[in-house]
C-alpha cells in the first residue's frame, strides 16, 4: 500500500473543501455580514483645527490630525478651505469639514494603509472606514466630495 494514500487522500479533501466553499452561495449577509464584523476600535474626541494644526481635530473635509499624526484621507478630494479659488468652493469646503468632523465623531473608525504610506508633504495617506465601508464614499454620496484621482482640480 502506498503510504502517501492517506496524505493526498486529505489534500484532495481540502481542495474539494475550498472549492466548494468559494462557489457555493453567499453567507447570509454577504458582504454586509462581513462588513459588520469588522472591528473598528479608533477612536478620539475631535475638533475643528484652528490654525497651524492640532491634536485630534478636523483640518478640512480631507484631513485631519490624529495622535499626533496629520493625516490625508486618500481616496477623496474636498473642496479648499484655506486657499479657497472662489466663494462657492469656500462653502462647499465648509460643509465638508462640518460633515467629516461629524462622521469622524460618530464612532470607533478604522484608519487603513494604501499602497503609500506620506504623501509629499509628509502627511499619513490613510482610508478612514467604519464597518467596512469607506466615510469618502459617504462625503462623495453626499456632494461633499469627489473620488481623488491625482492633482488639483477646480471646485469653481
Amino acid at each position: 500500500m502506498n503510504r502517501f494514500l492517506p496524505l493526498s487522500a486529505m489534500l484532495s479533501a481540502a481542495v474539494f473543501w475550498g472549492v466548494w466553499t468559494l462557489s457555493g452561495p453567499a453567507p447570509v449577509g454577504g458582504v454586509a455580514a462581513f462588513a459588520a464584523s469588522v472591528t473598528d476600535t479608533e477612536t478620539a474626541a475631535f475638533g475643528i483645527c484652528k490654525s497651524g494644526g492640532g491634536t485630534n481635530c478636523v483640518v478640512d473635509g480631507d484631513t485631519i490630525w490624529y495622535r499626533g499624526s496629520k493625516i490625508r484621507i486618500a481616496d477623496i478630494d474636498t473642496p479648499e478651505t484655506h486657499q479657497p479659488r472662489c466663494a462657492a468652493e469656500a462653502e462647499r469646503g465648509a460643509a465638508a469639514t462640518r460633515r467629516l468632523h461629524e462622521l469622524v465623531n460618530a464612532g470607533p473608525f478604522t484608519l487603513q494603509s494604501i499602497d503609500r504610506d506620506e504623501d509629499r508633504y509628509g502627511r499619513k495617506l490613510r482610508i478612514l472606514t467604519r464597518g467596512g465601508e469607506s466615510l469618502g464614499d459617504v462625503l462623495v454620496d453626499e456632494g461633499l466630495a469627489r473620488y481623488y484621482e491625482g492633482g488639483r482640480r477646480s471646485w469653481c
